[in-house]
């Protein structure tokens, strides 16, 4: 059956806890809509399909008549089941044109649509977040049983513009143990680190003005600053902070309104932030006058400034002129969806109404959970167990990385990635790896330019597959491309 419809899915996951026709249905509507599978192929039938996946006939047949009911797939009676004429998806991309997703070149929209909706996580060696298996679930459970005992006005009313305040207070403490001084009115919580940034940029930011960010760094917010007419210019990003001579040379040309930094565990390599860097990024900014906002969504990655070096900006400038933003997603539970901006108390109240003005409030539910879990001390201990765990593979991890021929830059002490030199071109790699089921990061993706790249992002929390280790070391006993 070489090449069939069948043979495009990925294996299918017995560990993740999805449904094997979930997994089913989701991977074929995710070709369809890739216009990998056209309209008039015929599917394996029922029993082909059973045996080819290693699963049982009802299996099969729940998943094709759940991809009938959403109009993936017609069942013709006595001939089996064929892909249905669809309406033609349009995907927004650079120049605002539509693409068939089948040639699509490899762009930040590419890597999302993938990561939520056609490669399961673990399938994920790149992902930006840890296994769900290392989070604390039982806690998040926990909090949400204890919360829905309580009453119910909380579960059916908006909650505050700036959040929920016992969140806030909470937040207040967290931050005076990095030596942030920040009062409850200096917080507005969001829906994620995301929306914080985006809030922030609408704040600062007017079509035609400049914004830098670290090259590499963390893609997403490329298009959103380009979307609001700004131009988005990469700062070289060294192994323990910003090229300054970069950054002084060309903030005197360019004269910036803002300047997106992770000062530690940098996204993608885990490099942090030198203190004799910090100063002088501080200062160069009050030269040439623009805001810092520093991005700390991996600070509870970091074992702490008493372990390993750790300098924040907003430390040494007390929310004067750094926006300092914080979250959970990547330590708690990404679907809380719970973030934080921390400013000045005049600029707090402008975000706040600028998120009243964008989507009212956020979820006071989710606050309220991240809010028990903080105040239960259960968190500390969990974030311990995380760092522990990410400690205890590193060594071994990146040993076998390398093993393979390529380079570590800048070898991390913390985090969960590893920014890789593969010596060819990774989204070649990308797309060798897509057709066996794997989605790599490539690092074309993380910068503002978004050249062809020969690095690439690893989660060293993500890479226990010996399927992958086996696609790497096929991929890297070949010449370079």
């Amino acid at each position: 059956m070489t090449n069939t419809p069948g043979n495009l899915l990925p294996a299918l996951s017995r560990e993740s806890g999805e449904a094997l026709s979930e997994q089913i249905v989701r991977a074929v509507a995710a070709r369809i809509d890739d216009k990998l599978l056209r309209a008039g192929a015929r599917m394996p039938s029922i029993r082909q399909f059973a045996s080819l996946h290693a699963v049982s006939a009802f299996t099969v047949v729940a998943a094709y008549d759940k991809l009938v009911a959403q109009g993936y797939l017609e069942s013709r009676r006595g001939a089996g089941f064929f892909v249905r004429e669809r309406a033609p998806l349009l995907h927004q991309a650079g120049k605002g044109r539509a693409r068939e997703a089948l040639g699509q070149p490899l762009d930040v929209v590419w890597l999302v649509r993938n990561m939520f909706r056609q490669v399961p996580l673990e399938r994920v060696p790149g992902a930006g977040v840890l296994p769900v298996e290392w989070l604390d679930g039982q806690a998040v459970a926990a909090a949400l049983r204890d919360i829905s005992r309580q009453h119910s006005n909380h579960l059916l009313n908006y909650g505050l513009p700036q959040g929920f305040l016992p969140l806030r207070q909470q937040l207040q403490l967290k931050l005076a143990e990095i030596e942030i001084a920040a009062a409850p009115e200096q917080f507005v919580t969001t829906v994620g680190v995301t929306q914080a940034l985006d809030l922030v940029a609408r704040e600062l930011l007017r079509p035609g003005d400049t914004v830098f960010v670290d090259d590499p760094a963390w893609f997403l917010m490329f298009g959103s600053f380009a979307a609001l007419g700004a131009k988005v210019i990469g700062i070289p990003r060294l192994g323990d902070g910003p090229d300054l001579a970069q950054l002084a040379a060309l903030a005197a040309v360019h004269k910036p309104r803002m300047y997106v930094i992770n000062s530690i565990l940098h996204n993608p390599s885990s490099s942090s932030l030198s203190a004799a860097k910090a100063f002088q990024v501080l200062k160069i900014a009050e030269e040439h006058d623009f805001v810092i906002v520093e991005d700390d969504i991996y600070c509870d990655l970091h074992p702490g400034a008493a372990v390993q070096s750790a300098m924040r900006l907003a430390a040494l400038d007390q929310l004067r002129r750094v926006i300092y933003l914080g979250g959970f997603s990547k330590s708690m539970a990404a679907n809380l969806r719970v973030g934080f901006i921390a400013t000045s108390r005049e600029r707090a109240e402008r975000l706040a109404d600028r998120k009243m003005l964008a989507t009212l409030t956020t979820s006071d539910i989710g606050e309220r959970v991240v809010y028990k879990i903080l105040s239960e001390g259960l968190y500390r201990k969990h974030t311990e167990r995380m760092r522990a765990r990410l400690d205890a593979l590193r060594a071994p991890t990146l040993r076998r990385i390398e093993a393979l021929g390529m380079r570590v830059v800048n070898p991390p002490t913390a985090g969960m990635f590893a920014w890789v030199d593969t010596g060819r071109d990774t989204n070649v790699l990308t797309e060798k790896a897509l057709a066996e089921g794997w989605l790599l990061a490539p690092g074309s993706l993380f910068s503002p330019r978004q050249l062809p790249s020969t690095l690439m992002r690893l989660n060293l929390a993500n890479l226990g597959a010996e399927g992958l280790w086996q696609f790497f070391a096929r991929e890297f006993a070949r010449s370079p491309y």
